[in-house]
């Protein structure tokens, strides 16, 4: 047993014995009042049992109350809702016809940068605004829970407009809260009555997916059917089983030759049943699943066979997950099949989104230098998009990197535009090569090549192609 639940056990045992003594005396009383005043008072080995006996009986039973009610408390201590369990067991007694979860974004960075007593008094103001909105709004039966730390939960019978309306006020007033700013997403479904841990999964999904959804200007994605959901697992699972992917190709412009000879690799899945599944909608199924490295086996070997159908010349760019990057299993597979196929290594190039943190920064980047020692070249994607793009250069040889959006939409700032010029400039003595996508106009192409930009990418370069355009690019008698 830990120390901790060694001192808690015997904090509940004092306080049981504190709560007794009461009772103690109320008995010891009821005795003495029963018995002759004018007899001397005699205690017998029977009274003497009788009496630990129900000393025994009474701190033991107010111990054992004080234990079942921490155990089956239904009230999550810090924001005064429903906690897990309690709102699940709820759940089936209620029925409700929607679900809604409303996710605090930057609390990890929140409990980094305040203390625990401040983030539990903004969680708690975060679940008193809600339900003084739902009240707000006539509705009263509304359960409220936590989920993990960063999620309330919200179960009522409700249309989605109107849950949407109340969750779209409840952000709009309550970005800041006692001097401290907070970020949330949030996503409904409704036709929840089937299995609410999977509905619970589901909301998360479409959380997760909020975040791969960069160019996406509303930044609330909410399905309306839990059915919908369900289907699109389905369909997820079953486009991966069948290796049934969908490639587009964006092509990066080489400003020195003015000619294309990379192309950057958007992934989505073919559904039987319906349009093609974006990465926001797989990609969070996948990695619940545990389905990431099959996934990224997949999409690389698929790549590896569609080299030989283009130019020797051409290069491809496309994500894969650090966790497969990191599995022994999987290098072994892909530094195997890369030897059998006779495929030049090099013109593989390995994206890594630098937005996501990546745990054991020294043991991870030593695991890319195994690819790279194969012949794959590494690409930072998002460059720029936070402070930890320049500690990656510090221990890292990159081959490439693209720059976070804002530094080409933004090119008419003088402080965007200073700050690109110094990142190339810095990149170039170091030997990296530099992208800049989201070009869409000829302006930004000329003050980009002004910058010395080595690729360029957008619709002001050219429109993706389908994995059969791109074939028949290149060698049509193979369609």
């Amino acid at each position: 047993m830990l120390h901790s639940q060694k001192e808690e056990r015997g904090r509940r045992f004092t306080l049981a014995l504190r709560a007794g003594i009461p009772v103690l005396i109320l008995t010891f009383l009821v005795f003495f009042s029963t018995i002759d005043k004018e007899a001397a008072i005699k205690i017998s080995t029977k009274d003497g049992i009788l009496l630990t006996a129900i000393t025994f009986i009474a701190i033991y039973f107010i111990y054992f109350l004080m234990n079942l009610s921490v155990q089956e408390t239904l009230i999550d201590p810090t924001t005064q809702t429903f906690n897990k369990k309690a709102f699940m067991k709820n759940l089936e007694h209620y029925h409700p016809d929607s679900l809604a979860c409303l996710s605090i974004e930057n609390l990890p960075l929140l409990n980094e940068n305040y203390s625990s007593d401040q983030v539990d008094t903004l969680l708690y103001s975060i679940s008193k605004s809600l339900n003084l909105l739902f009240k707000q709004n006539g509705i009263k039966n509304v359960l409220i829970g936590r989920n993990r730390g960063s999620e309330f939960l919200i179960a009522l019978n409700e249309n989605y407009e109107q849950i949407h309306s109340i969750l779209e006020t409840m952000i709009t007033q309550n970005r800041r809260i006692n001097n401290i700013e907070v970020e949330y997403r949030f996503a409904i479904i409704t036709n929840t009555h089937q299995d609410y841990n999977k509905a619970i999964l589901q909301l998360r999904d479409l959380i997760t997916g909020q975040s791969l959804e960069e160019e996406k200007e509303d930044n609330h994605i909410t399905l309306k059917d839990a059915k919908e959901l369900s289907d699109s697992e389905r369909d997820v699972i079953a486009a991966l089983k069948e290796k049934k992917l969908s490639l587009s190709f964006r092509a990066l412009l080489n400003i020195q030759n003015d000619t294309v000879d990379t192309y950057e690799i958007a992934v989505k899945l073919k559904s039987h049943a319906t349009h093609d599944i974006l990465p926001r909608v797989f990609l969070p199924i996948i990695n619940r699943l545990g389905l990431g490295r099959e996934y990224d086996w997949v999409l690389i070997k698929h790549i590896i066979d569609l080299l030989p159908l283009v130019d020797d010349n051409i290069s491809f760019t496309f994500n894969l997950s650090p966790f497969s990057l990191r599995d022994s299993t999987f290098q072994e597979k892909l530094f195997t099949t890369l030897e059998d196929s006779n495929i030049n290594a090099s013109r593989l190039i390995i994206q890594l989104y630098e937005r996501k943190t990546h745990h054991d920064l020294g043991g991870y980047l030593s695991t890319l230098k195994s690819y790279r020692a194969k012949g794959l070249r590494i690409c930072i994607d998002n460059f720029g998009s936070s402070n930890a793009s320049l500690e990656y250069m510090k221990h890292f040889k990159f081959d490439m990197v693209q720059f976070d959006r804002d530094y080409s939409t933004n090119l008419d700032d003088d402080t965007t535009h200073t700050m690109l010029y110094s990142l190339v400039k810095m990149l170039h003595e170091l030997n990296v090569q530099t992208v800049a996508k989201w070009v869409d106009s000829p302006s930004q192409k000329k003050k980009l090549i002004k910058l010395g930009i080595d690729y360029i990418q957008g619709f002001g370069v050219n429109k993706p192609l389908t994995e059969e355009e791109l074939i028949a690019l290149y060698h049509p008698s193979l369609l």
